[in-house]
């Protein structure tokens, strides 16, 4: 068992690679690809944002097409009681329902990666 927690642990720090894009990195690559300024990108990035935003919190869902689709999740109030948790009764406290947001990539980058 402990074997395989070790080659999970050695298979993760492989995926993991060098630093992520930031949004002036992101902003400044699409800017030169279309010959733009890069605070002219920075704005659609923002308005992007935005719209995403808006459009998720009224319908529940939002797509970029190509890319990814945002959708939001109701997640129920749990009791508060007594559950088994590995061989142990835990004391549970009880939660308020919550909406989750989700964000689901498109078929074409999992089968590109």
């Amino acid at each position: 068992k402990a074997m395989k927690a070790m080659k999970a642990m050695k298979a993760m720090k492989a995926m993991k690679s060098g630093p992520v894009m930031t949004k002036t990195g992101l902003a400044d690559t699409i800017a030169t690809e279309h010959d733009m300024k890069r605070s002219e990108v920075a704005k659609i990035l923002d308005s992007l944002a935005t719209v995403g935003a808006k459009e998720v919190k009224s319908a529940g869902k939002f797509t970029i097409p190509g890319l990814c689709m945002i959708k939001t999740r109701n997640k129920p109030a749990t009791k508060a009681g007594k559950r088994m948790a590995f061989g142990k009764e835990v004391l549970v406290k009880a939660k308020p329902a919550k909406t989750v947001v989700k964000a689901f990539c498109v078929a074409a980058i999992k089968k590109a990666i």
